[in-house]
């Protein structure tokens, strides 16, 4: 059996985005912080999640959908000030952003950083959520398993997502959530803090998978942007000295 510890450095070593300038931010919560680093592959999506962390949307939302073996969700805007017990998952903003599948390279693995949607029934073209994400944890597959989760994307979409060698061992040593491939983007991974993921979802929910005792983004920040336009250097200031007449 693989260790917590060893299960946390396999997580590393399987990164599938090679260490280019990539933008960061950091989630502090009250359970801990979490570093995202965003997947210059999905410029839409890592576009967008900075313009609304820069907007401070995220900042008091709660973790209001959490489902032990699965993910983490946040990003409602009625949760801000949501009473305990009450029904959420409704709170977006006034737009979606396009699909960005990026497979196989980009996928489900535990630790990935993917944005909620509407349903099928109603938004066909898996069109993202403009706020509300959620962080992978899933858990370990077997080859059977995998097997069933492959006949499963067939159906769901017309084969055109297939669970390659290398995603296998990933899911089989790593884990993760294979059947959300090539139905919800994935735009970014959490570099830094999983065991507060660990934490998160393994704590005690309602009916409606919101937390008993609300778990909360106290803020979010930008702390690393190399796609942020250099700052205008400053004007020299005239002299306002007049000449003296002689």
């Amino acid at each position: 059996m693989i260790g917590r510890g060893m299960m946390f450095l396999l997580l590393f070593m399987a990164s599938p985005v090679s260490a280019q300038e990539r933008a960061e931010v950091l989630l502090e919560t009250t359970e801990g912080n979490i570093r995202i680093a965003l997947y210059n592959e999905t410029p839409l999506h890592r576009d967008n999640f900075l313009k609304v962390v820069g907007m401070q949307l995220y900042d008091s939302l709660l973790f209001h959908r959490v489902i032990k073996d699965f993910m983490v969700q946040s990003g409602d805007l009625n949760s801000k000030h949501a009473k305990p017990g009450v029904l959420l998952g409704t709170g977006e903003l006034d737009y979606t952003t396009e699909a960005e599948f990026r497979l196989p390279q980009l996928f489900h693995r535990r630790g990935a950083v993917a944005a909620a949607r509407e349903s099928d029934k109603v938004n066909p073209e898996r069109r993202s959520g403009a706020c509300q994400f959620y962080i992978v944890w899933g858990k370990l597959w077997d080859d059977r398993r995998l097997a069933k989760v492959q006949e499963r994307l067939d159906t769901l979409t017309n084969g055109s997502v297939k669970i390659t060698p290398e995603m296998a061992e990933v899911y089989k040593t790593v884990g993760g959530t294979p059947h959300l491939d090539g139905q919800y983007t994935v735009f970014g991974e959490v570099i830094e803090g999983l065991e507060v993921v660990d934490r998160i979802q393994q704590v005690a929910v309602d009916k409606n998978d919101r937390p008993q005792q609300d778990i909360r983004i106290l803020r979010a920040t930008i702390t690393k942007n190399p796609f942020a336009p250099a700052p205008k250097p400053a004007k020299k200031k005239q002299n306002s000295r007049r000449k003296q007449k002689k």
